[in-house]
């Protein structure tokens, strides 16, 4: 297989507004994985409360963390193209 270095790039201007977007981002989702860690500690009897479709709140509240993971994800990646499309087109002017 053919290894070559990897491709040289410039300083990036968005890296502030990428560093402190995804900062925000991970503290609300640490915080609401913090409430599935409350909620195990100090009530587990709560996690086999029924809530939707025969599921339980453990199952719900998985699932929920793994479809916000993937939300968040997709909102930083959109917010962070705009972003880098908006100084570029700054820069060329």
């Amino acid at each position: 297989m053919l290894h070559e270095p990897a491709a040289q790039s410039g300083k990036d201007p968005a890296f502030a507004y990428k560093r402190t977007l995804g900062w925000k981002m991970f503290v609300a989702y640490a915080l609401f994985y913090a409430g599935f860690i409350v909620i195990n500690l100090l009530k587990p009897v709560m996690m086999e409360l029924i809530v939707i479709a025969g599921l339980n709140l453990a199952v719900v509240y998985g699932f929920a963390l793994i479809i916000i993971a993937l939300i968040l994800a997709l909102i930083y990646n959109r917010a962070c193209s705009k972003r880098e499309a908006e100084l570029a087109k700054s820069e060329e002017v």
